[in-house]
């Protein structure tokens, strides 16, 4: 995987504010829902992080999800490019359940560690991820990198980012509107801050 040569050229992933979905602990993959007016908040506040920590003109991609896309609008970015590569995971025939709903027919079911009927593996997801990375880190050599997404892609993300299995995302948390900013040092791929708070830098 191709990787940025110094920490002046940084990744940054957004997750999109909270939905209603969201709230009830609900996977919500290819459902397009709304954000709450608590997650329009979130998004502003998000961007006023961004912009502390950014230091100039990024490329900025999306989920084509409208709570991505909201997002990132609230957040004060221009998205060029609203992509599939960014979508959340394909939760198949379990979207819209909570994990509680999951295990009453699977008991210590997860995302990480067991297989979704008409969904996407880790694995799968894990190769989408590696192929993004690989493609925004080659696309812009000069500058940073925004993804505006989703929860459990975007921890996969992290964790492709430092070469782990798809399924090591279940150790990075990425709360609603919540930023993470990856790097590399000396040519070391690092995660620079984590799940930073939309009202805090």
């Amino acid at each position: 995987m191709t990787i940025f040569a110094t920490v002046d050229h940084e990744l940054f992933l957004l997750r999109h504010g909270q939905t209603e979905w969201s709230v009830n602990g609900r996977h919500t993959g290819r459902t397009d829902v709304p954000l709450t007016h608590a997650g329009e908040h979130q998004a502003g506040a998000a961007g006023m992080t961004l912009s502390t920590l950014r230091k100039g003109p990024a490329l900025v991609l999306s989920s084509p999800r409208r709570r991505a896309i909201r997002t990132a609008e609230l957040a004060g970015l221009v998205v060029d490019e609203a992509t599939e590569d960014l979508a959340e995971w394909d939760y198949g025939d379990y979207e819209g359940l909570t994990t509680e709903q999951i295990h009453l027919k699977v008991p210590h079911w997860t995302v990480w560690s067991h297989p979704i009927p008409h969904g996407e593996t880790a694995d799968q997801v894990g190769k989408r991820a590696g192929h993004l990375l690989d493609r925004v880190t080659a696309a812009v050599p000069d500058g940073d990198v925004v993804l505006v997404g989703h929860g459990h892609f975007g921890r996969v993300l992290v964790a492709r980012w430092l070469d782990e299995s798809a399924s090591a995302g279940v150790r990075y948390g990425l709360d609603p509107a919540g930023t993470t900013l990856l790097g590399a040092e000396r040519g070391e791929r690092q995660v620079i801050r984590s799940n930073i708070p939309p009202w805090s830098v």
